[in-house]
């Protein structure tokens, strides 16, 4: 089979393992309440199951990178593929919490290290310019559809079957994947004649993002000073600044610093931090508001979402005319300042609203979003060797995961701050969740205008056009 007469199958296969990934991530919220009763769930342990997987994810992000370009890109796909759907096969079947929270560890581990193997495979099946670009773009588009998806298709299956379906629905999926790929992709790795794997470098910094992580997530709940939490976020600091020792001194580093010398890079991945800070926290913050405020079910409040997937699916079919005439920073410019838009209109809703209200905010961010999400990749991938594809997308998928912890976790501690009270928004009252929803939208305004200036500032000098291919160093 002639692998250069299958791109659009490629892309498709590729694509659809962003659908899962995306789809996973708002599914579980759905579920949530119905697996809770069914295992014993505490609150406190119930937030394990969302936990367990962020901080697998996060800290294997850069080891999958790593793996990708030494192994190959299509061998570590499969892998990440395979680690997956054994991990939503076990949360299907789960009939413990310990079984449970493995699953989704195993999940995050999957994602881990599918993540910036699909990237680096987009790099290297299609070429730099308007063919891979349009890659990016459908990619990105799915990612959006399955954001949107996971929370009316958890609603529908929750209700109707159980929230075990709503983690064995992935496991067909990824069969289909696993089963088709060998045919449509091309397999690309590291030409280098040796595999050092730099193990210190790969325990230090996985380690480290793993507490990290872990302080991000347990801080808005027990304290940022809490011993409970400052001791592991210390530590995790510590293990970070050991690895950056291990990489400066270590022959073959597991990420080379030399790669931050790449304008598109450092402003690809702020770009991602950013953009996860503000157009990541949408969805929680409407989720909050359609069913704790305007009461939705399930379903509507996923159907509530179909303008906004709507309107990122149409925006990514833009990204290619935008870079060709505005550039990689016009374009994530653009994309920033219509997401501040859209979000101050959001930050009008009220507790005697309806979805109709939602739509005009939500179609302007959607727009925002294909436009930011699409070409923080394309900048991530300008300039980079093939060879290293993969840490580059693990970089920028690593500066998006933590930009997300982050920006919720300091969304969180500003609006406890206004209401002067530690009370979960879920047990607020409706007219004092709204208000704390409204704050919550113009902070996020906020961080999209930061995001507008400091991405521009550093990708302004490279005024990319489609097909445009020299690089963006300082």
């Amino acid at each position: 089979m002639n692998q250069n007469r299958h791109k659009g199958l490629a892309i498709f296969i590729l694509a659809l393992s962003q659908l899962i990934l995306a789809l996973d991530y708002t599914i579980i919220y759905v579920a949530l309440p119905s697996l809770a009763a069914d295992l014993g769930f505490t609150t406190n342990h119930l937030q394990w199951v969302v936990s367990a997987y962020s901080l697998i994810y996060g800290g294997f992000l850069l080891i999958g990178g790593r793996l990708s370009d030494l192994l190959g890109r299509r061998k570590m796909f499969l892998i990440a593929m395979g680690l997956f759907g054994l991990g939503s096969l076990l949360g299907g079947v789960s009939d413990s919490q310990l079984l449970l929270i493995l699953a989704r560890g195993l999940q995050g581990l999957g994602g881990a290290l599918l993540s910036p193997s699909t990237l680096s495979l987009i790099m290297s099946n299609f070429e730099e310019g308007v063919e891979r670009n349009r890659a990016l773009g459908i990619w990105a588009a799915m990612g959006g559809v399955g954001l949107s998806l996971g929370l009316l298709l958890g609603g529908v299956l929750t209700s109707y079957i159980g929230w075990e379906s709503t983690f064995l629905v992935n496991v067909p999926i990824a069969l289909f994947v696993m089963i088709l790929t060998p045919f449509v992709l091309m397999e690309s790795s590291s030409q280098s004649k040796t595999r050092h794997y730099d193990l210190a470098g790969a325990f230090s910094v996985t380690l480290g993002m793993i507490l990290i992580v872990y302080y991000l997530i347990q801080s808005p709940a027990e304290g940022w000073l809490h011993t409970g939490t400052i001791i592991p976020g210390l530590a995790g600091v510590a293990l970070l600044l050991l690895f950056v020792v291990i990489e400066a001194r270590t022959r073959d580093p597991l990420l080379p610093f030399r790669l931050f010398r790449n304008r598109s890079l450092v402003g690809a991945t702020l770009s991602a931090a950013l953009f996860s800070a503000s157009f990541g926290t949408l969805y929680y913050f409407l989720t909050l508001y359609t069913q704790e405020v305007l009461h939705f079910t399930a379903i509507q409040s996923g159907l509530s979402f179909l303008p906004l997937t709507i309107s990122a699916f149409a925006g990514a079919r833009l990204v290619n005319r935008s870079v060709a005439s505005i550039g990689v920073s016009g374009t994530i410019a653009s994309g920033m300042v219509l997401g501040a838009i859209g979000f101050l209109l959001l930050a009008q809703l009220s507790e005697t609203g309806s979805a109709w209200g939602i739509i005009p905010g939500t179609v302007i961010a959607g727009l925002g979003q294909a436009l930011v999400f699409t070409t923080m990749y394309i900048a991530a991938s300008t300039g980079i060797d093939i060879h290293e594809q993969g840490v580059a997308s693990a970089i920028v998928s690593t500066g998006q995961q933590i930009g997300g912890s982050i920006g919720l976790a300091v969304l969180m501690a500003l609006i406890s701050a206004r209401l002067g009270s530690n009370t979960a928004l879920e047990n607020l009252q409706p007219a004092d969740l709204n208000g704390a929803i409204q704050t919550a939208f113009y902070l996020i305004a906020a961080i999209a205008v930061i995001g507008c200036v400091v991405t521009y500032s550093i990708l302004k000098t490279k005024k990319a056009k489609a097909g445009d291919s020299s690089q963006a160093t300082a």
